[in-house]
């Protein structure tokens, strides 16, 4: 089965290869390319989009090459289709968003589908492990809501998280590895899922290649939804094992958290207005380089993510209640520290 699993990744991690390649020549004659404004697009040149595109099909296509064993314990067809149409209605609202700069209203329809389209499909959240190790259970309206309210929050976590190169890409890569050796353990046995996730940490990695810094595409709109909402539908099918993305992507989701209490604060709309206050750009600002804001971001979901791989339910909590202290430091020393010099 190891051999079987290497083989996959290094298949697949030459397909992300050679289709963002091509993608990122199709995204520069169509002219789909994100310009520099010299204040949030940090960038100094022109770079082309659709990034999201070369991730979706390298996914899905080693997805489908490896159904028998992607289905072999429990998965059904209605399910993988139900997630790869989700996946789908991303990269047509994020083909049209960066060809024609939609507004914010039409922008939110294509998330709220694809969660929409998850839920239609089967994959939802039924039960959770709570601190004290026993199972909670969801009603199917309970189940509903939940399962959409994480899918929409992942999603929109790593879409406001996409500012820096290389940065969504390569926590998908983590979280997606993570996974992998979470579901393979001999206690949480789920081969199934397993494979699932080391194709996309394989996708997300050769993706990636392009993309950190300097990078030579961006994911875009679709595929900054793409991230959130592959790690999202994972975190689910490997049995609502929520609190290890929670602890990958503990970082980010607590700065989107703060984003959107600090621009309702400001009578801004969170979802509408945008600045450069995130934790990455205040990172910057301290005088660290695209390439050290992103490795700090790596070795925290890095850290964070493998404590899951040893923790029970009450530890976990335990990790996260550090996470969030982190979190407070880590702001806490971005205001502090003024900004003195760029890398």
């Amino acid at each position: 089965m190891t051999i079987y699993f290497f083989a996959v990744f290094i298949s697949t991690l030459i397909l992300s290869v050679l289709i963002t390649f091509v993608i990122k020549q199709i995204a520069a004659k169509l002219r789909i390319v994100d310009q520099p404004d010299k204040s949030r697009k940090i960038h100094k040149v022109a770079v082309p989009l659709l990034g999201g595109v070369a991730v979706f099909f390298s996914y899905f296509i080693a997805l489908y090459f490896t159904s028998d064993e992607v289905m072999a314990r429990g998965l059904i067809w209605p399910q993988i289709i139900g997630f790869t149409g989700g996946g789908l209605l991303l990269i047509i609202g994020g083909f049209l968003d960066d060809k024609f700069n939609l507004k914010p209203q039409w922008q939110v329809i294509f998330p709220l589908l694809a969660g929409v389209t998850i839920v239609l499909s089967g994959i939802v959240i039924e039960k959770i492990t709570n601190p004290f190790g026993s199972l909670l259970f969801f009603g199917a309206t309970a189940s509903t809501l939940l399962t959409l309210f994480w899918i929409l929050g992942m999603m929109y976590t790593t879409k406001l998280l996409d500012g820096i190169d290389g940065l969504v890409a390569g926590l998908g890569v983590i979280s997606g590895f993570i996974i992998f050796l979470f579901t393979i353990t001999t206690k949480y046995y789920q081969p199934d899922v397993g494979l699932m996730a080391l194709i996309f940490s394989a996708a997300c990695l050769g993706f990636l290649f392009f993309n950190f810094y300097p990078a030579k595409i961006f994911l875009g709109e679709s595929g900054s939804l793409l991230i959130g909402y592959i790690i999202g539908v994972l975190a689910i099918i490997s049995g609502g094992k929520i609190a290890i993305a929670l602890l990958i992507m503990g970082i980010p989701m607590m700065d989107v958290i703060f984003t959107i209490v600090r621009r309702l604060y400001a009578g801004k709309n969170p979802f509408q207005y945008s600045d450069r206050k995130h934790l990455h750009h205040r990172f910057l600002d301290m005088g660290l380089s695209q390439r050290q804001t992103v490795l700090i971001y790596y070795l925290l979901a890095i850290i964070f993510g493998a404590t899951a791989l040893f923790l029970q339910s009450q530890g976990k909590v335990v990790a996260l209640g550090i996470l969030v202290i982190v979190m407070v430091v880590l702001v806490y020393l971005s205001i502090l520290i003024p900004k003195k010099y760029n890398i």
